[in-house]
């Protein structure tokens, strides 16, 4: 029966694993950045057009090459490893063994192996041999992210959307309602111009329920309870959707949501490696996050803060926090047994990391596809590259005080001095104590050590009392360039210097122990409006940081906008969200992008101000295709749409043309806090130290849990949260057998319908329908329909008369459905 009941609640969906197509840009971004330099550096010599004399009639060169492969036959089978000759070569699986001077090391094995499994992804030797001439950066900046936004909508769009003006004109005079005059504002006129253009028409607005329960996840993370929704359906005065956005946005639960969506970006743990020294806390950061979210905190303001706000004029002590973007960078361990060169190699790869998040996060430009050579397909050069990696190499990872300085010194010179004296008190303490018969020397010793014990004891008793001495402490950045010198043979040494930047040499093919010339410090040559001006203050922190917001502001706004838009709609204007080069997908929408862009910039850079101008568009807020994961038969914008809307859904079936609202899977921090509030466990305690998410008893909302960058917990790792390790530039939702398990044998779940379970029979005892309609009025925000209440009270009855305490049923019952799609999804 419990079977039956799961399979009949939850709906096992149909997997959403997503085959990747050949030469995804993400797979050519890996291919670029982690497996030519491979190839260049172990294969080319023997096995390219360019060999002198050409190994086994292989060439590796080109993915046609590697697929005709050479005298053994195909080098690669596409999809099976085991039988892909190239794998088994580099493992010394058989008779070939390659490269025959020695196996690889296990990480290049793997990252070949990894590549074959992708299907072999390799740019095509057109694109390859269009981006080996110099870069003309003027050419460059004809790329459509590069230019400046447009004032104004551009040709060929303005006829059409000038014939959907009048058309809305019309509509609104005759009173009908078409989509012309359910537009609510601007966005809608561009999207409704697109869709007239191809024949389509958006779909009519959403009821109220769908409407309140829609926004109120998105802007919340969570859902309305019962009384706010019937508070809002009560409510028909013309405003009530507009002020139900302006109570959303005020709600500081809005900063908790939104804050998780930007720590993904920026690759958030709270426990990193374990080389790592200093005492700094990282969910500082986070908390710094949610309350620049709340405060609304202008996006050009919270890039620059995050980048150098201990450069900035009157900045709040508690900012420090923000250098969290940079201070909480993943760090690789450094040998210093090795020679100096490997431990410059390791350097190299941490500037790379870096540059990889500071470019995708804020310019959705794959800057660090340009540390070998001049990015392959975007106008980005290696001087730009290492004009960025001369600002990283120029800071140290440091502990910063969030209270002002002078307090802070005093504060960090009484934790030094009270950890000296526990170390002598210790110390004296282990002492042992002079027998009665020991000499006058040894008790004279005894005296004087008890008496330096008390003297210590008071000592910290005293500095105890020092203000502010376990005020936390950040992660974050210094002024202080770091210098990998030989220390003897084989042997490394690191040397910080403060307050001394230093420009780096170009790695010729990446490689630290070849160095080519020596480049300024400076910003990227295509976002430049003239030559790119020498970073002279300091390390140039806060010269990049205002770069970004002024030369790059454009490009930076289009991109933040993009990213925004695609959390409300479930795919961005721009598909690629950190990508906006040549590879990356074009925008749909391109002049609702550069309006929206604009707009932005001209409010301010209000992130609140989109997210209204967003979710009170007509646009966000149409019905779904066919409100697939609510009860039709009871709700009335669930109605079944005219056979239009069948026809509009096969013209256009991914919504890029956003004739519908798409039906969207919830992440797993909405999932897990919609379980607490239905249960009424949850800690609504804003800001402070993680906890453990594996801990039953942790009931804070999810982006208080505690994050480990190698170590995921089982319910982040299965319900696809970002790995840490890196910059995440969107989450791909998927729907697996192992997360069915986890909803079905987890002590998460099991402690959760327990605890629901007893709150439904408490709140509503001795009365199974009125428990059911409490149920669903706490998980779903409606009634139940008479076919749900009559299973619900089949399957509770049944259970009894197969001998299942009521309790133990009730348990069951309420499993399946917090295990249910109406939970996970939302219209």
């Amino acid at each position: 029966m419990m079977r039956w009941l799961i399979a009949f609640a939850v709906g096992i969906s149909a997997s959403a694993t997503l085959i990747a197509q050949e030469n995804s840009p993400t797979d050519l971004d890996f291919f670029e950045k982690r497996v030519r330099p491979v190839l260049v550096q172990r294969c080319f010599e023997c096995h390219s057009t360019k060999t002198e004399k050409l190994k086994g009639g292989l060439l590796l060169d080109s993915r046609e090459g590697i697929f005709a492969g050479g005298d053994s036959g195909p080098a690669a089978v596409n999809g099976d490893l085991e039988k892909s000759l190239i794998v088994q070569a580099i493992r010394y699986d058989g008779d070939t063994q390659m490269p025959p001077a020695g196996k690889l090391p296990e990480a290049e094995i793997a990252l070949l192996t990894e590549w074959v499994r992708r299907g072999l992804p390799f740019p095509s030797a057109s694109a390859v041999k269009s981006t080996r001439k110099q870069i003309d950066i003027a050419e460059g900046k004809k790329h459509w992210a590069f230019r400046p936004l447009q004032n104004g909508v551009i040709a060929p769009l303005s006829l059409v959307l000038r014939i959907e003006n009048e058309r809305q004109s019309k509509a609104i005079q005759s009173g009908a309602d078409t989509p012309h005059s359910r537009a609510k504002g601007r966005i809608d006129s561009f999207v409704h111009a697109t869709q007239y253009a191809r024949g389509l028409s958006s779909s009519v607005e959403a009821s109220r329920a769908t409407l309140i329960r829609r926004v109120t996840f998105d802007l919340l993370g969570l859902p309305p309870t019962m009384d706010e929704m019937r508070e809002f359906l009560a409510d028909e005065s013309p405003d009530a959707y507009d002020r139900l956005i302006e109570r959303l946005l005020a709600d500081p639960r809005f900063a908790e949501r939104w804050a998780r969506t930007w720590l993904d970006l920026a690759r958030y743990c709270d426990i990193g490696e374990s080389w790592r020294t200093g005492e700094g806390q990282p969910w500082l950061y986070r908390d710094w996050v949610v309350r620049a979210m709340n405060e609304d905190l202008p996006f050009h303001e919270f890039v620059r803060q995050q980048l150098a706000t201990d450069l900035l004029p009157n900045q709040r002590p508690e900012d420090a926090a923000a250098l969290g973007f940079l201070g909480l960078s993943p760090s690789y361990w450094k040998e210093l047994k090795l020679d100096h060169n490997v431990i410059k190699q390791v350097v190299a790869e941490e500037w790379e990391e870096r540059i990889e998040a500071i470019g995708g996060t804020f310019l959705g430009l794959t800057l660090a596809c340009a540390r070998c050579h001049d990015h392959k397909f975007d106008p980005i050069t290696q001087q730009d590259y290492y004009g960025l990696a001369g600002v990283l190499a120029s800071i140290k990872i440091d502990d910063v005080p969030i209270i002002r300085s002078d307090l802070a010194r005093r504060a960090a010179d009484a934790r030094t001095q009270i950890k000296d004296a526990q170390g002598q008190l210790d110390k004296l303490l282990k002492e042992p104590k002079p027998a009665d018969d020991a000499t006058h020397e040894a008790k004279a010793k005894a005296a004087e050590s008890a008496k330096q014990i008390e003297v210590l004891k008071t000592k910290i008793a005293e500095l105890q009392t020092t203000p502010h001495l376990n005020t936390p402490v950040a992660f974050g950045v210094t002024e202080a360039a770091m210098h990998v010198l030989p220390d003897g043979p084989n042997r490394t040494k690191i040397e910080y210097k403060p307050s001394e930047p230093q420009n780096v040499a170009m790695q010729i093919r990446g490689n630290a122990a070849n160095p080519g010339a020596v480049v300024s410090r400076r910003f990227v040559s295509v976002l430049s409006p003239n030559e790119p001006t020498t970073f002279t203050n300091g390390s140039g922190r806060l010269e990049l940081a205002n770069a970004l917001v002024t030369d790059a502001a454009p490009l930076v706004a289009r991109v933040i906008v993009n990213r925004i838009w695609a959390h409300h709609f479930g795919r961005g204007l721009v598909a690629t969200p950190s990508n906006f080069g040549t590879q990356g997908e074009k925008p749909t929408h391109p002049e609702l992008l550069d309006d929206l862009a604009t707009r932005f910039i001209e409010h301010g850079w209000s992130l609140k101000w989109l997210h209204r101008e967003i979710t009170l568009s007509a646009t966000y807020r149409q019905r779904s295709a066919d409100g697939r994961y609510s009860k039709s038969s009871e709700r009335s914008d669930l109605d079944r749409q005219p056979s239009a809307f069948g026809q509009q859904s096969s013209a256009d079936p991914d919504n890029v043309w956003l004739a519908r609202m798409p039906v969207r899977k919830l992440d797993v921090e909405a999932w897990r806090d919609a379980m607490l509030v239905a249960t009424g466990e949850m800690d609504r305690r804003i800001r402070g130290e993680p906890q453990e998410l594996s801990d039953n008893a942790n009931t804070r909302r999810t982006i208080y849990g505690l994050v480990r960058r190698r170590e995921l917990s089982d319910l982040l790792r299965l319900h696809d949260f970002p790995d840490p390790v890196s910059h995440s530039g969107s989450r791909m939702l998927t729907t697996t057998p192992l997360q069915q398990l986890f909803v079905l044998n987890s002590s998460f779940m099991q402690a959760r319908a327990a605890a629901f379970a007893r709150g439904v029979q408490a709140e509503r005892p001795n009365d199974l329908a009125a428990q059911i309609a409490f149920a669903y009025e706490r998980l779903f925000q409606r009634d139940p329909t008479n076919n749900e209440r009559a299973t619900g009270i089949e399957f509770l009855k049944a259970s009894q008369a197969d001998g299942l305490a009521l309790d133990a049923a009730w348990k069951q019952y309420a499993q399946a459905l917090l295990a249910s799609n109406e939970l996970q999804f939302v219209d």
